[in-house]
């Protein structure tokens, strides 16, 4: 007797068919398991052995065959206990249903609990997309396959509930999305308004989150540079449905969702410098794991003290800000993980952090201020398209009882921006300026001859690279979109170029 039960494994942001199939023959009684089972999916015999034994089952004195198709993909992760499990009880007769429009996830405790997974929201979407009419996955899984139409989501807590269910003695309720409306609310509490002077990094920031660009923030120690980056998320705009379903997918893969299922905020991730390339940019041996970049997609990623990465962790990050994907490749496959973010660092320019500060209070020498900032490569630095020093907060700045602007009246402009954007995009996989590709260019970076000429020489004179030249006029078509201008004005480039003056001012270039 052969049974055939639905289940699904886990190729980077992608999820595929597995068929678990048992079979009973006469013989020695033994627990085959094949279809390339790494060691934690050869474990579930003991597992589900134990689960069926303490749940009041008899497990068969036979010769038991699993077979995990297609047997050429490797199988990882404790999610086939439950789908396993099912195909023994179904092959001893114990669970009789048609079960052939349905497919299972889930590991398993050795008394009959069933524990939360991983990657189930993937998994789920593709089970709806292969037409399955339900799928059984972990109570605490539940909310987060929910959040997928067109698919009835059964959450289990053990497998005795199952099996009631499965008999008709006991259905289990399908799972309903949680929506918890303070959830924003209660996210990302800083609020602009907490913070005193800086008034021309605040307009650098609301300028980088109207496009979606890179920005690096230069200052001493206690400017205030990690509190404003923190700010940053209270004045991005909303997460679309789409966005947020891309991001609870990789959030989904790593294991990181909380009880309400579904990512509605935007992420802010601030990885510690000791970070490896790897936690960085992703991989690990065996399961590939998507990394803080990829943990970021469609928000904040925060460097910290940017100088103190190492070397091999920074240069992971070029191409992928660039593509906007980052691809992991291994001896058994590649894989591609999304990771459009809005990157932004903080550095001190030195490494007492006083250099060119007006107290005078640098003691590093020349040799050691030039080593400093040498960890930042050139390549990575014309990934900024702002640069912006931060200067040390003033006495009376810091005693001004006068309220400053709220992030929901920056968050108004930075919407509008956004807005049109989204009109001039409209059918593109453009989402912001930031990511304007070249054959849009010349169609949307419009600039009056004034304008012209005045980036002409900005560009000769600072010796820009064809990079910062695009960078430029990326961020300038952002400030114009804040000054609802369809063409961008001599105005809107000279504040772009001061925007990329602090290469030139630390690093000479």
């Amino acid at each position: 007797m052969v049974v055939k039960i639905n289940s699904f494994g886990l190729m980077g942001m992608d999820s595929y068919p597995v068929e678990v199939e048992g079979a009973i023959n006469k013989g020695f009684p033994a627990f085959d398991m094949v279809g390339l089972p790494d060691a934690a999916v050869k474990e579930s015999r003991d597992r589900v052995k134990s689960a069926m034994k303490n749940c009041g089952f008899n497990f068969p004195t036979a010769h038991i065959t699993i077979n995990l198709a297609p047997a050429d993909i490797k199988k990882e992760g404790p999610i086939y206990d439950l789908p396993i499990l099912i195909a023994v009880l179904k092959m001893t007769g114990a669970v009789v249903a048609e079960i052939s429009d349905s497919a299972f996830l889930g590991e398993l405790s050795l008394g009959g609990d069933v524990r939360p997974i991983n990657g189930v929201l993937p998994m789920v979407i593709k089970a709806r997309e292969l037409g399955y009419q339900k799928i059984y996955v972990p109570f605490a899984n539940g909310a987060e396959g929910a959040v997928v139409d067109g698919i009835e989501v059964y959450p289990v807590k053990n497998i005795l509930q199952l099996i009631a269910h499965l008999s008709g003695d006991k259905p289990i309720e399908p799972a309903v999305a949680e929506i918890d409306e303070d959830n924003t609310d209660k996210q990302f509490v800083p609020d602009f308004s907490q913070v005193k002077g800086q008034a021309e990094v605040k307009r650098a920031l609301e300028i980088a989150a109207a496009g979606g660009h890179n920005i690096l923030l230069i200052g001493p120690p206690g400017s205030g540079k990690s509190m404003l980056a923190k700010r940053i998320p209270s004045i991005l705009p909303d997460m679309t449905f789409e966005e947020m379903i891309e991001t609870t997918k990789i959030h989904s893969i790593a294991g990181l969702l909380d009880k309400n299922g579904l990512v509605r905020t935007r992420p802010f991730r601030s990885p510690h410098h000791t970070v490896t390339a790897v936690g960085l940019g992703g991989g690990g041996t065996g399961t590939v794991r998507p990394g803080e970049v990829s943990l970021a997609h469609n928000g904040v990623l925060f460097l910290d003290e940017l100088p103190e990465f190492s070397r091999m962790s920074l240069e992971v990050l070029r191409q992928p800000i660039e593509d906007g994907k980052i691809t992991i490749s291994r001896s058994h496959g590649s894989y591609t993980y999304p990771c459009t973010v809005m990157l932004v660092a903080a550095m001190n320019p030195c490494p007492c952090g006083y250099f060119n500060d007006p107290s005078g209070k640098c003691t590093c020498t020349p040799q050691k201020i030039h080593n400093y900032l040498n960890k930042i490569s050139g390549p990575l630095l014309d990934r900024f398209d702002i640069h912006i020093e931060v200067s040390a907060v003033k006495f009376d700045e810091l005693r001004d009882k006068e309220q400053t602007e709220p992030s929901a009246e920056i968050k108004k402009r930075v919407d509008k921006a956004r807005k049109i954007q989204s009109e001039r995009y409209k059918g593109t996989s453009t989402s912001c300026n930031a990511n304007i590709n070249a054959e849009q260019f010349e169609k949307v970076c419009i600039i009056d001859d004034e304008a012209e000429q005045m980036l002409k020489s900005a560009f000769e004179s600072m010796g820009m690279t064809a990079r910062a030249y695009d960078r430029v006029l990326k961020v300038a078509r952002t400030i114009a979109d804040l000054d609802n201008s369809e063409i961008i004005k001599s105005d809107h480039i000279l504040e772009a170029v001061q925007y990329r003056s602090l290469d030139r001012k630390y690093w000479g270039k």
